[in-house]
Formats: C-alpha cells, sequence, structure tokens
C-alpha cells in the first residue's frame, strides 16, 4: 500500500496518486477483446463456442432455472434463503419507489408537451461469476429490469468450475423472474449478446458489472455500428474511504479488504487527516489478511491501493470528487455534514455502521456502479436504466394561432426555409 501525502504533490503527482491499476487498459487486453468481439460477430455460434470452452471451459448452455432453484432451497439452510428473499423483496421495493411519473407542462396555452417512459425492449444482463457464484449482481439487475417493465431478458454468467450453473444463480434468477440464464461469460458473452449468436438473440442494451475484459468489450460494442447501448462503465471494484480518529480501524481495514479480495485489478483507497489511523490502518489490514480465504486476491489488488493523509476531512471529500470511486465511506463523527460536499460517486455511506457490504446485499438500491471515475457522469443501475423517455406534444388550434409565427421566424433565422413551411401551413389548416 503506498502512502501519499496529498499536500507534498502537485497536479501531476496529485493525478498520478488517483490513477487506476494500469491493467485496466493493458493494450495486450484490448486486442484480446477486439479478437474475441470480431470474431463472434463474424463467425457467429461457431465463433462463440471455441471461444467458450477455450476460455470457459465449455460451450454455452441455456439452463432453465426452475429444478437448480429447487435444488438450492432444498439443500440451504433456510436462514440462507431467507436472507436472499430478505435482499429481492428491499430491492424490489426501493426501484418501485424509484419508477419515474410521466410529466405533462402547458407550455403555451393549448400546447401541451409531455414526457413518457416506456421501457427498454430486449435486454442482456452480465453476471460475474467463475469462482465465485456473484448470485447478488442478478438479483441487481434483474429486479428493477422488471419493475421498468422490460419484457425480454436475456441473463448470461460463466459456468461454475465444475460445469453448469451454480444453484444460488439459478434461486436468483426464479427470485427475480427469470425462467433461463446462459452459461457463457467474458467477452464472448458481451459479443453474443451485442451481435446475436445461435438462440441468442441481439439485444438492445447490455448492463452488469465484470473484469476488464467485460468492461472493455461493453465499451467496444457500443461503439461498434449497431451495437447496443450500455449501463455505464463497469468494471473492477473500486472503495475510497474517508476517516478521522473517530473511526473504528478494524472496520475501516474490514470495508477496504472487501473491495480488494473482489479482482487484483480491484483498488482501494483510504483519506484520512489521521496518520496515526493510517498507520493503524495498515496493519490492521496485514493481520486481517492472514486467514482471508481469498487472501491471495487482495494481496494483489493492494499493489494499487493509497493511504492518502489530508489537511482535514473536506479536502479528502475534494480528493473523493477528482478520484469520482465507485463506493465512497464517510466513517467521519460528523458524516451528514460532508454528503452535500460529495459529487463524484456511485454510491455513499454513511457513517460508521453503513457498510458498504449492505449496499452490495440487501439495503435495496443496486451495487452495479459506475466505475473508473465514470461516476463524474454516469449513474448507478436503477429504473431508469431499463426506461426511455419520450417527448409527446399535442397542439389545439388556439396554440396552433399562437406559435406557429414565431416558429416560422426562427425556422428562416436558421435558413431552414422547408421548417419555416411547415409552421406556416399550420396557420393555413386553422384559418
Amino acid at each position: 500500500m503506498r502512502r501519499i501525502d496529498w499536500n507534498r504533490l502537485d497536479e501531476r503527482g496529485r493525478q498520478a496518486a488517483l490513477a487506476r491499476p494500469e491493467q485496466r487498459a493493458d493494450e495486450a487486453l484490448l486486442e484480446g477483446v477486439r479478437a474475441i468481439v470480431e470474431a463472434v460477430r463474424s463467425r457467429g455460434w461457431e465463433a462463440l463456442c471455441d471461444i467458450a470452452r477455450r476460455l470457459d471451459g465449455e460451450a454455452p448452455k441455456r439452463v432453465d432455472v426452475a429444478p437448480l432453484a429447487k435444488e438450492a432451497r432444498d439443500s440451504l439452510p433456510r436462514d440462507q434463503v431467507a436472507a436472499m428473499e430478505l435482499a429481492a423483496e428491499n430491492i424490489r421495493r426501493f426501484h418501485n419507489a424509484c419508477v419515474p411519473l410521466d410529466v405533462a407542462v402547458e407550455t403555451v396555452r393549448g400546447l401541451n408537451v409531455r414526457k413518457v417512459w416506456r421501457p427498454v425492449g430486449r435486454v442482456g444482463l452480465y453476471v460475474p461469476g467463475g469462482k465465485t457464484p456473484l448470485f447478488s449482481t442478478l438479483l441487481m439487475l434483474a429486479i428493477p429490469a422488471r419493475v421498468a417493465g422490460v419484457s425480454e431478458i436475456v441473463a448470461t454468467t460463466p459456468p461454475r468450475p465444475a460445469g453448469g450453473l451454480h444453484p444460488l444463480v439459478a434461486l436468483a434468477a426464479e427470485l427475480s423472474g427469470i425462467e433461463a440464464v446462459w452459461t457463457v461469460g467474458g467477452a464472448q458473452a458481451i459479443a453474443a449478446l451485442a451481435f446475436g449468436a445461435g438462440q441468442i438473440g441481439k439485444v438492445d442494451k447490455i448492463c452488469g458489472p465484470g473484469n476488464a475484459w467485460v468492461a472493455e468489450a461493453k465499451r467496444l460494442v457500443s461503439s461498434m455500428p449497431g451495437g447496443p447501448a450500455i449501463d455505464m462503465p463497469a468494471g473492477p471494484s473500486e472503495l475510497m474511504v474517508i476517516a478521522d480518529e473517530t473511526a473504528e480501524t478494524a472496520a475501516v481495514a474490514a470495508d477496504l479488504l472487501s473491495q480488494a479480495e473482489h479482482d487484483v485489478a480491484a483498488q482501494v483507497i483510504l483519506a484520512s487527516p489521521s496518520e496515526r489511523l493510517l498507520h493503524a490502518v495498515e496493519q490492521a489490514i496485514e493481520g486481517q489478511l492472514r486467514d482471508l480465504p481469498r487472501c491471495a486476491i487482495a494481496q494483489a489488488a493492494l499493489g494499487s491501493a493509497r493511504l492518502i493523509l489530508v489537511a482535514d476531512v473536506a479536502q479528502a471529500v475534494d480528493v473523493a470528487n477528482a478520484y469520482a470511486p465507485e463506493h465512497l465511506s464517510l466513517a467521519v463523527a460528523e458524516p451528514d455534514a460532508l454528503v452535500p460536499l460529495v459529487r463524484n460517486a456511485g454510491a455513499v455511506f454513511v457513517g460508521r455502521l453503513a457498510a458498504e457490504t449492505f449496499g452490495d446485499y440487501l439495503a435495496g438500491s443496486s451495487h452495479v456502479l459506475p466505475t473508473d471515475g465514470a461516476a463524474r457522469a454516469w449513474s448507478g443501475v436503477s429504473t431508469h436504466t431499463f426506461l426511455k423517455a419520450m417527448s409527446v406534444q399535442t397542439v389545439t388550434p388556439e396554440a396552433a394561432r399562437t406559435i406557429a409565427e414565431p416558429a416560422a421566424l426562427l425556422a428562416r433565422m436558421e435558413g431552414l426555409e422547408a421548417h419555416a413551411r411547415a409552421a406556416d401551413a399550420r396557420l393555413e389548416t386553422v384559418a
């Protein structure tokens, strides 16, 4: 973990201190993603199967979730099933409350302009997996999509090491109203969703987080002609913690490790005005690492970690706004006072009791959040992610008489005579 005194750095030094891990933009990775996407785009199912066998260990399969979900319910302890059901209910409750309302405004007497919302037609959901079944991500994606009214959802996830779909993912799918999941992962899954391959049909939008390969594949396909929209740049996880002398050292260390264990390309940052706290947290991390099952992954991620000494917590918020973290925790004595200062973060966890883990699983808001600084302009997944807005205008004869002449004048000011004549024609109609 690198120790940094923020006030001894110039602007270039500060930018370097907040740089994301280099492996997220490695040229070999970018070339590899392009090759996979082009292969699936040009050769479809055949290429998808070839790549999946090589990288996933098996060809893609469409798995009906009902039998595996029943297996999970029968084999899991009752409290584990109840915890998943609680998470699903909280997510559904929160996103039901976030559905936007249609708006109607009479801008001129007789001229009514409305904004109405419609669901995206066909959505692809990517659920990270592999060694660990990240079933929570399926809940966080599929439930808001269902609440928004999306009728066609194609869910994909890498097969588990032993092959096939993990029963926990199947149970999450059932709780989310998903009947089947495709077992295919990585950039090849993103390419299949983007352009279609075999029975995996092309989707209008791809949502979900993933490793650097998945994040780059999403970015690439969304930039290609005919490619889908994406929810946001959502790659390897990030957490920044702002802590003062009142913070609990063990809890701060645990929070940082909770994100470091995700991926070797994850990044965690601690900013504090207390040198004592920075040192104590660093030691606590070393102690907690010893019995952490994913110690090797967390240890690798900590190579990109930062311990930043700042003048005060207000300056720490300035650092956070510059970094724009996926997750921001405020472990300070008066956290509510800092919230109005935060401009750039995917999700904010206020106070010592607001563990980022709660947001990851069952607080209600989605844990699919922008990474790599995208929080400066992007929001996390919500019902809005799966909706699009249309404007609708209706015009009475009275309104047409009022607005046709100034509209034609504005069009002629721009040199667009046909536009002007279209406005003039409405005057003739009402005459």
